[in-house]
């Protein structure tokens, strides 16, 4: 191929040839990791307390754990966290941030995921509000909006953050609403990475124990 076939390519055909080579000049456009797994992409986030966590909020750990069964698939969530007062009952909001960057705490995610440019909650990973139990959420969710592990808008490197309030989902009449739902302070983040499938069973089976 001569030097002027790639840019001919991409100006005929966009992400397809050599512009689709986004693993190591592979060619391909889904990561490798799907192959291990029959076409199923697996990741995990391992959630840690703001490093600027003010004095008297909760500490929060644990997991946010994704699969898809192909880029056509709706992605799963699995939530495993831990560290909420336990007399507590209420809800707090969970959503993807724009940068995988825990530099400045879980400042440093910038705004929420938003690649269209639409407002809350439209954004790939508006996971909306969970209501602790006894310290825990333990919760299986589908995600909607268009989340994704594959292709160019993959939420993959990007962070999961955990909100001091309830999530408004964009009815709090306020420019903020449209924006962040109003959730305030970031008490928890992680950044999301690609895993095996091993983390995923665990939790999903000791999920279904607890069930029983």
């Amino acid at each position: 191929m001569s030097r002027f076939s790639c840019p001919l390519l991409l100006v005929f055909i966009g992400l397809i040839g050599c512009g689709s080579e986004n693993y190591a000049g592979t060619g391909r456009v889904t990561p490798p990791e799907a192959d291990e797994f029959n076409g199923t992409l697996y990741a995990t986030c391992k959630m840690r307390p703001s490093t600027k966590l003010p004095v008297g909020q909760p500490k929060v750990y644990g997991h946010v754990l994704f699969r898809q069964d192909g880029p056509e698939e709706e992605l799963q969530v699995l939530f495993n966290l831990h560290g909420f007062p336990a007399v507590e009952r209420r809800v707090r909001a969970i959503h993807i941030h724009q940068y995988g960057d825990l530099s400045d705490g879980c400042d440093a995610t910038g705004g929420h995921y938003n690649p269209q440019g639409v407002a809350h909650p439209g954004h790939p990973g508006d996971f909306g509000n969970f209501l602790s139990r006894q310290g825990r959420v333990n919760q299986r969710i589908t995600a909607r909006q268009g989340a994704t592990l594959f292709g160019g808008l993959s939420v993959l490197g990007r962070a999961v953050v955990i909100h001091e309030k309830e999530d408004d989902l964009g009815r709090g009449g306020d420019a903020g609403s449209l924006l962040h739902g109003n959730a305030g302070r970031r008490l928890a983040c992680c950044v999301i990475g690609i895993s095996n499938q091993k983390l995923w069973e665990r939790t999903t089976h000791q999920q279904l124990r607890r069930r029983t």
